[in-house]
């Protein structure tokens, strides 16, 4: 019984899109802890249901039901960035199941990524373990890889003060996650 709740514990659905209602797998790994149904489904209502022809970073993958829900919508290219290789063998299992020609899976952490990639993106998930510490550099890493009014979705335990040039579009809270969605506006075109 025990080892069937595990199994339980260890999938997500993707909720929408081409691909709704199929199921991923994920290992247990410190940290990861997939967005509940209910919150991506309010994100997706945020960002809109379609995201045709828009660049999408999961910066901390995880599970990849963020990505991989982005790419279900239709999203024309998807990164997913998870520095745990256990993690991204099983996200690389799940993109082979769901064939999303779309889909670059990089096993690398954050950092590296933002530092070594000059990509843009529409929408960026940022969703890295609770006891990140980071924001305020990430946040300011994160601005040269956004396309002009790119959202970007922030989740963590405690939202962080936000750097200048960054305005909250939406918030929410589920249980101990709290999250916003945020656009980055350029002091200088304000």
């Amino acid at each position: 019984m025990a080892k069937i709740q595990q199994q339980h514990r260890n999938q997500v659905r993707i909720i929408g899109g081409t691909h709704r209602g199929r199921k991923l797998t994920f290992p247990a790994a410190d940290g990861l802890r997939p967005t509940a149904d209910s919150v991506r489904e309010r994100l997706f209502n945020w960002l809109g249901q379609d995201l045709s022809g828009m660049a999408v970073l999961d910066l901390f993958a995880g599970s990849g039901v963020m990505g991989l829900e982005a790419a279900s919508r239709k999203a024309e290219t998807v990164t997913l960035v998870e520095k745990n290789r256990h993690v991204a063998t099983a996200i690389k299992n799940s993109l082979q199941q769901l064939n999303f020609s779309q889909v670059a899976l990089i096993c690398t952490d954050a950092q590296n990524f933002l530092a070594s990639n000059q990509q843009q993106f529409d929408v960026v998930f940022l969703d890295p373990p609770y006891n990140w510490a980071q924001w305020p550099e990430l946040l300011n890493a994160i601005v040269p890889h956004l396309r002009p009014q790119a959202c970007v979705y922030l989740e963590s335990s405690t939202l962080p003060t936000l750097p200048s040039g960054w305005q909250q579009l939406r918030e929410g809270k589920s249980g101990i996650s709290r999250f916003e969605l945020l656009t980055y506006r350029n002091a200088e075109i304000a």
